[in-house]
This record gives structure tokens, sequence and C-alpha cells, in this order.
């Protein structure tokens, strides 16, 4: 997308596009499943906090890490291979940003329904029924079980950044993947697929650090500057003009 919009070069190869797709595809499984290793994280220091550092060791995060980006990488290899095996003679325009895998197979002259319900079953454990909720499921009735009030707020507090994000991608996510193409027009396509793959990263160092109080209080220190300077100016403005000068528009 950035090249072509920098470059203005739109043109790709077939071998680039597929590569292009596995790349992409790769990295969305992975964020899924990273989310998925993230609320289980939440749920370890909600539910075991005493046992927390000794299962969430550096060791066990880095297979989390890694199984993550493997089942990413094997789940994408099924769908890319089956695409790689399809005719394409038809128009050669692709109708998207990326080589994503619903314009790809309306490029195909092959028989598509095979290669359509092999991504829906992927599609399951991810998207249409997610791992993730089984883990919000179980901490949400954690917390209501909490008698006190403040013990509930203080212990959702621990996961809202997180939940955040879940609900700002899979919201989109499912939006594309899983309701019919028949509800939403191609544009409408284009702009959720902006909004997770590039205003939900960007917004994600602001949601895991806005629950950070070092980070809170330099927020409110250069609000305060920028308040305090934009006063002095306004104040040195004023008191320097001519008044006979001043008119009301």
């Amino acid at each position: 997308m950035l090249n072509i919009i920098l470059k203005g070069m739109d043109r790709i190869s077939r071998i680039r596009c597929i590569s292009q797709f596995y790349v992409y595809g790769l990295s969305m499984v992975a964020e899924c499943f990273i989310l998925t290793a993230m609320s289980y994280d939440r749920y370890l220091a909600i539910t075991k906090p005493l046992h927390y550092t000794s299962v969430m060791n550096l060791g066990f995060c880095l297979r989390l890490v890694c199984s993550c980006w493997l089942i990413g990488a094997l789940s994408t290899l099924i769908t890319l291979l089956m695409i790689f095996l399809q005719s394409f003679c038809g128009p050669k325009d692709i109708d998207h940003f990326i080589c994503d895998v619903a314009p790809l197979l309306k490029l195909s002259c092959s028989d598509t329904f095979n290669v359509e319900v092999v991504v829906f079953l992927l599609s399951i454990p991810l998207v249409v029924i997610p791992f993730i909720m089984v883990t919000y499921i179980c901490i949400f009735i954690t917390i209501a079980n909490i008698r006190s009030s403040k013990g509930r707020k203080k212990t959702f507090s621990t996961c809202s950044s997180h939940l955040t994000s879940v609900i700002t991608y899979y919201g989109t996510l499912i939006t594309i993947y899983v309701v019919p193409n028949r509800g939403h027009t191609t544009t409408i396509n284009k702009i959720l697929f902006l909004l997770y793959t590039v205003v939900t990263p960007l917004f994600n160092p602001i949601i895991y650090s806005i629950r950070s109080q070092e980070i809170r209080k330099v927020i409110r220190m250069v609000w305060k500057m920028v308040w305090i300077k934009t006063f002095k100016l306004g104040r040195t403005f004023f008191s320097t003009s001519d008044p006979s000068q001043c008119k009301l528009k």
C-alpha cells in the first residue's frame, strides 16, 4: 500500500502477490494468538497472583510467543498452497490495497469452494469462536465472585487495556471475514481493513500506556506547559497590539 502511494507502482507479479498474502496472513494469525496469550497472562494475574511469577517466567513467555508464530506460519501455509494451485486466467486487477485471500479468489478461474471451506474452518478458532473468549469468560466469572465493588473495579482495571485492544481488533476482523460480503461494499471492506491494519496498531501504544501513572503525569505536564505558553503568547499579543487597530470579525 505504501509502495503504491509513494512510488505509484501498482503492479506485482503472481509470486510476489502470493508471498505478500502469506506474510500478511501469518502476521494476522500470529497476532490473534498473541492476544490470546496476553489474555492468559491476565487470567493468571487475576486468579493466581501468588503463582504468577513462577508460572509466567521468561522461558514460558518465549515458548508462548514462538508457538503463536509457528501456528500462524503453518495455518497460513495451508491456504497459501491451495491458492498457489489455483488457475488465474481472467482479469488481473486486484480491487484491494494488498493481496488478501478474498480479492485473490475473485480472480481465480478454478473452483474456489474447497479453498473457502478451508479458510472458514481455519478461521473458526481465530475469529468465529476465538480461544480468547474462554479466557475472558473465566476472568469475568472470577471478577463477579469478588464481594467488594472496589476489588472488582481494581481487578477489572488490570485487563481493561488488553480488552479494549481485543474489541477494536476483533470487531473489524469479524466484520470482514465472518459477515457475508453482500452485507457491505468493497469500499467499506477497505475502510475496515485500514482500521485493523493501520489505526489499531497506532492506538495500541496509547491504549496500553495510558494506565501508567508516569505516562499520565507526563501528559499532564506537557498539557500544562502548552496551556501556559499559549496563555503567555496571548497576553503578550494583546499587550503589544494597538487597540485602535483591532476589528471584530
